[in-house]
């Protein structure tokens, strides 16, 4: 059974849904799973698998169901950090355990660094952090590149340089800038321009995401134990890389998952992943 429920905080209204009873059954913490920008619908397919866990997942502040009453339009992950410890205090169940992917790993690790009382386990599932990069000048150039791109030319170009900029392996060298934008029909994508500039991930709107500078020492002096998760297929791809590079700061090696970035989805968001061994993958790494 799934419930729907709203936060009603100063600056927004966070629309969350729990998967399960509150407090859970067996007494175990929340699990939340987090994603930027993808909303909770991204899990649907996960969460149901985790059935033995009261799971909670949560559309970020103006995205989705989640409004905004702040009048800004950026995406920030030390402000999300402060949602996701409103949420978690109005559970009334912390701490909690947390499953978070993407953009979504980043809000994470700044909810750690702010609050390490609110998680007991953090699975940061490949954080796209320019900043622990040997090429993060290259880096953030790919970023504004496929931000120009997207500005010029609409969504499906846009989105068509993301891919190509995201799937290079290895560093972003003068070989990959010299290459055109790519042909968005040749990624199934649309060719005609809708005029939309406020995709979030397209667009600067979330650059403080990726620009997020994580505290290595706050998050070793944490008593939560913080776990890097890389795709097994992600290979030496943007976000691979920076999970790589990130465990190695931390201490640590990345903790391999089954699939690609977007491992835990089934095929209602596009490139399905194997969402019924990745969570039996996160089900052993949460056990420790």
């Amino acid at each position: 059974m799934t419930e729907t429920h709203t936060l009603s905080t100063p600056e927004a209204d966070l629309v969350y849904d729990v998967y399960g009873p509150l407090p859970a059954a067996d007494g175990r913490p929340p699990l939340l799973m987090v994603g930027q920008p993808m909303e909770a619908s991204g899990f649907a397919t996960l969460a149901p698998l985790m059935s033995e866990r009261t799971v909670v997942a949560y559309d970020p502040r103006g995205l989705g169901r989640s409004t905004r009453k702040d009048g800004r339009t950026d995406h920030s992950p030390e402000t999300q950090a402060g949602d996701l410890h409103a949420l978690i205090e109005a559970l009334g169940a912390g701490p909690v355990e947390v499953f978070a992917s993407s953009g979504g790993a980043v809000t994470s690790l700044a909810l750690v660094t702010a609050y390490p009382q609110d998680v007991l386990t953090l699975v940061a599932h490949e954080p796209p952090l320019n900043n622990v990069l040997p090429d993060a000048e290259a880096a953030d150039r790919g970023r504004a590149w496929f931000r120009d791109v997207y500005l010029a030319k609409g969504w499906g170009a846009g989105m068509a340089a993301f891919i190509a900029m995201t799937s290079w392996e290895g560093e972003l060298t003068e070989e990959f800038f010299a290459q055109p934008a790519p042909d968005p029909a040749q990624f199934g994508l649309p060719t005609e321009d809708d005029g939309k500039r406020d995709d979030p991930l397209l667009s600067d709107r979330s650059w403080a995401v990726s620009s997020y500078r994580p505290d290595i020492e706050a998050l070793k002096a944490a008593p939560t134990r913080v776990v890097v998760a890389v795709g097994e297929e992600t290979g030496n791809t943007f976000t691979g890389r920076t999970a790589v590079a990130l465990a190695k700061l931390l201490g640590q090696e990345a903790t391999v998952f089954p699939s690609h970035h977007g491992g835990f989805a089934g095929g209602e968001h596009g490139y399905a992943g194997q969402p019924e061994a990745f969570a039996v993958r996160l089900r052993e790494v949460l056990a420790g």
